[in-house]
């Protein structure tokens, strides 16, 4: 038992490396600011949003992720005086509505390991050409990083990893970096997350080489528009890491009246996701279920994810061409 326990935990601290690291949402067009922190603001609404996620329902040690995000812009709201040479007062804005802020808090198990932490982020926003806008946004990121000591048994009580700081869990910080391009028509945006690789760690001097590599992320979309009330919205998400090959999903969203989708993408790693969601005066509910086209899916009920969020402010506040979720 103790030496298999032992193997157990060194497959796992290599997959640390190699593996899933970071939460995975199949749900990202609709809050894309769980994966890129220049988002923050960008449609001039006050938001919030939990997303909840379980990955192969019914498989033991399956990864599961809950997070609760909010965001906001400074808009338009004060002015000043300023003397014009004629020494006429004209009212200038003392705010255009540049800058973004956002946060969110997560929960993230996978195997025997839980990331439980928060990030912070800032974004500044400004207009290119007349209809089309740039974000970039910074996020700093800290979590409770740990193993389950739950489900690691050792007969030897003198066992080293009963004694462990990682069992007790050690506090890692970070730091993100995104880039955001908006317009009536379409979206891009690229971000980089873990920029640190959590070099710097508050806890034991013994977790020198402790890492977690950068991932990236580069998504996009366009709008087909088919009359008044319909919308066709083929996207991607390719998300990539120093250490594992990249993984694209690519799919389409039908759109309708603004109050209706519904949309299939395929993920390169193996697997379909359907999502379907609908919107109720300023409430928007969101699921999205994934299935695994693997060995694993003949034990699990696949994945399913959840999003619920709700949306702040009027006409006056937002602009009007990005009236989608």
């Amino acid at each position: 038992m103790r030496r298999l326990s032992f193997i157990s935990i060194l497959l796992l601290i290599g997959n640390i490396t190699f593996g899933q690291q970071l939460p995975l949402y199949s749900q990202y067009l609709y809050n894309k600011y769980l994966i890129n922190p220049a988002v923050a603001g960008s449609d001039g609404y006050t938001s919030v949003s939990l997303t909840a996620r379980e990955q192969w329902v019914g498989y033991s040690g399956a990864p599961r992720t809950f997070s609760v995000s909010w965001q906001t812009r400074v808009l338009k709201k004060s002015f000043i005086l300023e003397q014009t040479r004629v020494s006429r007062g004209v009212l200038r804005p003392k705010s255009d509505g540049k800058v973004g802020f956002g946060g969110y808090v997560f929960s993230d198990k996978n195997g025997l390991i839980q990331r439980t932490g928060f990030q912070v982020s800032y974004a500044y926003h400004m207009w290119i050409q007349h209809t089309t806008q740039l974000s970039f946004g910074l996020g700093f990121t800290g979590y409770y990083y740990k193993i389950d000591e739950k489900q690691i048994n050792f007969e030897d009580p003198n066992e080293p990893w009963l004694n462990n700081n990682l069992r007790r869990g050690i506090f890692v910080p970070d730091v993100t970096f995104g880039i955001y391009l908006l317009n009536n028509k379409y979206s891009f945006g690229f971000s980089a997350d873990q920029l640190s690789e959590a070099a710097a760690k508050i806890g034991s001097s013994a977790y020198k080489n402790f890492t977690m590599g950068r991932q990236y992320y580069l998504f996009g979309s366009y709008d087909f528009s088919q009359g008044n009330s319909i919308i066709i919205q083929p996207s991607f998400l390719l998300k990539m890491s120093e250490q594992l090959r990249p993984q694209l999903d690519v799919g389409a969203t039908y759109i309708y009246n603004q109050g209706f989708w519904a949309g299939l993408a395929y993920r390169t790693s193996g697997a379909l996701i359907a999502n379907i969601g609908v919107k109720y005066q300023n409430i928007f509910f969101g699921y999205a279920f994934d299935f695994t086209m693997q060995e694993i899916q003949r034990i699990t009920y696949g994945t399913h994810e959840l999003t619920v969020a709700l949306k702040f402010g009027d006409n006056s506040r937002r602009y009007r061409w990005l009236d989608r979720y």
